[in-house]
């Protein structure tokens, strides 16, 4: 290739490489969106754990709707009343009512000791899968904790741990984030105010005898808890009393007289 061939080629090439330069100059243009400094600023207040108990897709939803005044600037469960305020501070407000403190709490204590089992299982230990073996699972419960651990898997923060065949929350390392129950497929675990000091230790739906033949720590559903509250805090759903925690005083009225001592 002679001299006139290179220079025509690396003209063509040099060419080519300016008019996408200004192509791409003016796209940039044209789809620039401009950075809402605000939205940043409350993006890098928040923890980043993207766990979803604030209702919205991660931090950057979560963020996106405190700047648009669309979320309240103490939603996010994990960061506290800390991460509320450097958010209100950013925002210009003042700080708002702070939102009741939950834990998660796993309503079974059906462990080793008091649960039975109908088999033997064999397979993965992992909960969702258990949980389409015959029975629902090995345990002649079909409503308590299967203990394997899938709740623990998801808990980013290390409050879950497993003790005797059933899942342990620990109160004061749970930010309510939520995921555990969103991923215990019997669903007995669920955020309780964690000022309340009493709950219900049982999710078994069947009556009392039938309760008793397969785990000795289960609720019998006598009523004795309902008569006994002095604030009418607890009322039965089926065979299962349930806490009213907005009514609940802490007075411990309820597990005194529980002779199953299923309410902790």
């Amino acid at each position: 290739m002679d001299i006139t061939g290179i220079a025509i080629t690396a003209g063509v090439i040099g060419g080519v490489g300016i008019l996408v330069g200004v192509l791409l100059g003016r796209a940039g243009k044209i789809f620039h969106v401009e950075e809402n400094e605000t939205e940043q600023a409350v993006r890098d207040a928040l923890p980043g754990n993207n766990c979803g108990a604030c209702g919205y897709p991660g931090c950057d939803g979560m963020a996106r709707a405190i700047a648009a005044g669309q979320a309240p600037t103490n939603g996010c469960p994990v960061g506290g009343a800390a991460v509320a305020a450097k958010i209100s501070e950013i925002m210009g407000g003042g700080s708002e009512q702070p939102q009741e403190v939950m834990v998660a709490y796993v309503h079974c204590k059906g462990d080793c000791d008091k649960a039975k089992d109908v088999y033997e299982y064999v397979g993965p230990r992992v909960c969702s899968i258990a949980v389409n073996t015959p029975n629902s699972g090995p345990k002649a419960c079909k409503y308590g904790c299967l203990g394997y651990g899938e709740c623990q898997s998801v808990c980013e923060f290390g409050a879950i741990s497993l003790k005797d065949g059933i899942a342990v929350i620990d109160p004061e390392k749970c930010v309510a984030c939520g995921q555990c129950v969103k991923a215990c497929p019997r669903k007995i675990i669920s955020l309780v105010p964690k000022e309340k000091k009493h709950h219900i230790a049982c999710n078994s739906q069947d009556r009392g005898l039938d309760v008793k033949k397969v785990c000795t720590a289960g609720c019998l559903g006598c009523t004795m808890c309902v008569k006994k509250c002095p604030v009418q805090a607890i009322e039965m759903k089926g065979n299962l009393p349930v806490i009213d925690y907005g009514k609940c005083v802490n007075c411990g009225a309820c597990a005194a007289s529980c002779p199953a001592k299923s309410i902790t």
